[in-house]
């Protein structure tokens, strides 16, 4: 295995999760993204999988045709830094075999619908009569509870119905969907923090995390802005309706490049770049905004006549906010990235490191994810938790 710097596994590193056990019952992404972060950071997460095929994203998505599995790179990504065990848990020996792990477990991460682990007959009742200081995060479309809880939970009901799916797109178009998992990549962040929240309070219970709240939380001030006066933000493409100009723009050698100008300075300084510094009535935020229009045709008249390395340049001179649009093939090439280690290549596959890094006990990527029930062995020793570690430290 090779990694880049911020995640080479050393042995001798304290990982601040290296008491947590975490179960993790869940499939897709939102629920084993959140034992994914968990996992970096050290937690021993076995991996539950039902049979014959287990985790459906082990055939979702892109493979890497090196691969004699056909395993998807999204598996390899998610799977990561976790034991893999199957268990059919409609069978009452394999019920038994994860209560017996229950009991040794710090969390349990599922994204059943709601009632799904009572049908089971381990609904959080039975857990935690079995561990009392179980923590039990449930990820779900809309919640434990409410008129909409027994819906199934997809990221593209929560994008349309948090509002976000609305503000994207162009004025004179329809509405967009975002092109990644955004919802569930960032359901993943919340639950593992709350998760985490929990784990600290000492007190066993259930965390209720849903894909429409968290990307509502997303939504910043514009529940309060209806609330308050009835406003409803329009589409507007690439901009914001409190900063301007914020926007791209094709260069004239047709690269693309994003401008920022949130900060009254900066907007100030891109004014001046472009030409339209002289201009008092642009001078305050509610001036730039009532002259859009004139702000982006300036934009795009000015980068439009030069190359992007020339705008950039000039961009950087002015101590603007510009940057070019980056594809995939940009983004794995790009320098800072590299010095980063943002990007590290674990077992043979390129993945996104760690979310962040911490200076004296630092999270690692042991390994990328495995075969299925390749761990299946540890559910027969006398310490299951015990076993799980000592593969882990290997």
């Amino acid at each position: 295995m090779t990694a880049r710097p911020g995640c080479v596994h050393n042995r001798r590193m304290t990982s601040p999760l290296a008491d947590l056990n975490v179960i993790d019952l869940s499939t897709v992404v939102a629920g084993p993204g959140c034992t994914r972060y968990l996992a970096d950071f050290g937690a021993t997460v076995i991996n539950v999988e039902r049979p014959p095929d287990g985790d459906t994203t082990r055939s979702m998505g892109f493979t890497d045709p090196d691969d004699p599995d056909g395993t998807s790179l999204f598996w390899k990504l998610i799977g990561r830094n976790k034991r893999c065990v199957v268990l059919d848990l409609k069978a009452p020996g394999d019920v038994d075999r994860l209560l017996r792990l229950v009991e040794g477990a710090h969390v349990l991460v599922e994204n059943l619908r709601p009632g799904g682990l009572e049908k089971l007959g381990i609904g959080p009742d039975v857990l935690l009569e079995r561990n009392p200081g179980l923590v039990i995060t449930r990820v779900t479309g809309f919640g434990q509870d409410g008129p909409y809880a027994g819906r199934p939970g997809f990221a593209t009901i929560a994008e349309a119905m948090s509002g976000f799916a609305g503000l994207n797109g162009e004025p004179d178009g329809g509405p967009l969907l975002p092109p990644i998992a955004l919802t569930d990549e960032l359901t993943a962040m919340a639950a593992a923090f709350a998760t985490m929240v929990a784990v600290h309070s000492g007190v066993g219970q259930v965390v209720d995390v849903n894909l429409l709240e968290t990307l509502l939380q997303t939504m910043g001030p514009l529940p309060a802005a209806f609330a308050a006066s009835g406003y409803l933000q329009p589409r507007l493409g690439s901009g914001i309706p409190y900063s301007v100009p914020r926007g791209t723009w094709q260069a004239a050698d047709g690269r693309w490049i994003a401008v920022s100008s949130s900060h009254e300075t900066v907007a100030r300084r891109v004014l001046a770049l472009v030409g339209l510094g002289d201009r008092p009535e642009l001078e305050s935020f509610a001036g730039r905004v009532a002259n859009r229009d004139l702000i982006d045709n300036r934009m795009a008249t000015w980068i439009g006549e030069r190359d992007s390395a020339e705008v950039l340049a000039a961009f950087d001179k002015a101590e603007a906010a510009a940057a070019p649009i980056y594809d995939m093939a940009d983004v794995t090439a790009d320098p800072h990235l590299a010095e980063r280690g943002a990007l590290p290549t674990v077992d043979g596959v390129t993945m996104q490191g760690l979310v962040a890094r911490l200076s004296e006990t630092p999270g690692a990527i042991r390994h990328a994810g495995r075969r299925l029930a390749e761990d299946q062995g540890i559910l027969a020793a006398d310490d299951p938790w015990g076993a799980a570690r000592a593969r882990q430290a290997r």
